[in-house]
């Protein structure tokens, strides 16, 4: 496999960019494109399935973020060892952090053994048909937490040294098996709201299993190096408070939306899907963003980078447009996909304008934040979400539950969130305070 590295000004063409996007984008769209199915096919089982997807979905999302944390750290530290010459090295930020994944995702799926149950009935506002049914979903898809995370872990070392093409197979075979397990195990196997997540430990287990061979088929160490990992564990501090103040502004939005009802919690499923379905899509970019800006920057190329960021960044507003006007010619058709209840369908359509708003800004939001975690800029990545959560998104959806303002409400304050977290990156990129050259930071 070739070790060269593209920099200077063609690092930023548009070809350059695209050939790491692209595959990226399969890569990416492909798991919550999965999860659009698990809705869609869980959705005609009734509101009560339906809603406890939206309670155990948001408890495994929060799961994938922990696994982003582990990928977009691994990326950049991995991009700037390839970009200075050193594929050896960027290899073994990968194996170690396979091991830290594997480690988190056994915790992972042992804790949710054991409080899957209390976690459920908080998130759905309390004991009931919802809460039940959301334990038992959520105690069986945890067990793929170690899959997803060592295959988070691999996605990020191979992004490093820009190889794209075996993410792509690694993770579309083992969801498009799971797309077809899904149904059969929903509806002709009748094991109904849990054969959804067997389906999904299928997936994810087979998926970081392909991953981990990527790593044996390196022929490189396999022993852990604790010092490194800790190196790792400091850059992922960073991400993981940031992840979490993700997960709390999205947990407290559905707990918010279970208050509403059955039907607001379901539609609120409806559309937080898509738009991570959207958000993923959209963060091809920011994966180009992280592979190029990290090894522009380790191989001392500050103006390559400059370059990278201004375009990708323009190129994720024009993407964002292009969903927005995508899913306001959707509105009144999309939601009938995933639910056959008319109350589900009207309350999708309070968030819908929200939905639709966002897209553009959104864009450029997510291509901004790969520019960042490629240049080591994580601190100031955190600190920004923090504050936007605190002052923004958090009150603005316990103000819409206290003023009883409905799934609109809450959709206006992740507008909200994401206008914030604009506003503060533009201000960044134009200081070129994140563009520091030389080795791993």
């Amino acid at each position: 496999m070739s070790q060269s590295v593209v920099l200077g000004p063609r690092a930023a063409a548009p070809r350059r960019i695209a050939a790491l996007a692209l595959p990226a984008l399969v890569v990416l769209a492909a798991e919550p494109l999965y999860v659009l199915v698990d809705t869609a096919v869980v959705g005609h089982l009734g509101r009560v399935p339906l809603a406890a997807l939206a309670v155990g979905g948001t408890v495994l999302t929060l799961i994938a973020w922990l696994g982003a944390v582990v990928a977009y750290g691994t990326t950049g530290r991995s991009a700037r060892r390839f970009g200075a010459g050193d594929r050896a090295s960027a290899v073994a930020e990968g194996v170690q952090s396979s091991w830290l994944a594997l480690g988190v995702g056994v915790l992972v799926a042992l804790g949710m053994q054991v409080g899957g149950g209390a976690l459920a009935r908080t998130l759905a506002g309390g004991p009931g048909e919802v809460a039940d049914a959301a334990a038992q979903w959520l105690r069986v898809a945890a067990l793929g937490a170690p899959g997803l995370l060592l295959a988070a872990a691999g996605n990020g070392w191979l992004r490093g040294v820009q190889d794209m093409r075996r993410p792509l197979v690694y993770v579309l075979g083992p969801n498009l098996l799971s797309a077809v397990l899904c149904p059969l195990l929903v509806y002709p196997v009748g094991l109904g709201l849990v054969g959804s997540a067997v389906a999904n430990v299928v997936a994810q287990t087979i998926c970081g299993a392909l991953f981990a061979g990527a790593l044996i088929a390196e022929r490189v160490s396999l022993r852990p190096r604790p010092r490194l990992i800790g190196q790792q564990l400091a850059l992922s501090r960073d991400l993981l408070i940031r992840g979490v103040a993700f997960q709390a502004s999205f947990l407290s939005a559905t707990a918010v939306a279970a208050r509403f009802g059955a039907a607001a919690v379901g539609a609120h499923q409806i559309a937080l899907q898509l738009w991570f379905f959207t958000a993923m899509v959209l963060d091809a970019l920011a994966i180009a963003a992280q592979s190029l800006v990290g090894a522009a920057l380790g191989a001392g190329e500050d103006a390559a980078a400059r370059d990278l960021a201004r375009r990708i960044g323009l190129l994720g507003g024009v993407c964002g447009v292009a969903f927005a006007v995508l899913i306001a010619a959707g509105a009144g058709v999309v939601p009938g996909w995933f639910s056959s209840d008319p109350q589900v369908r009207d309350q999708a359509m309070l968030a819908w304008p929200w939905f639709v708003a966002m897209q553009p800004l959104a864009g450029v939001v997510f291509a901004l934040d790969g520019v960042l975690i490629g240049a080591g800029d994580v601190r100031y990545l955190r600190n920004l979400t923090i504050v936007a959560a605190l002052g923004g998104f958090l009150p603005a959806i316990w103000v819409a539950y206290g003023l009883g303002l409905g799934l609109g409400g809450i959709w206006a304050g992740l507008t909200l969130f994401v206008v914030i977290r604009l506003a503060a990156l533009l201000l960044r990129l134009r200081s070129g305070a994140w563009a520091v050259v030389g080795a791993v930071r």
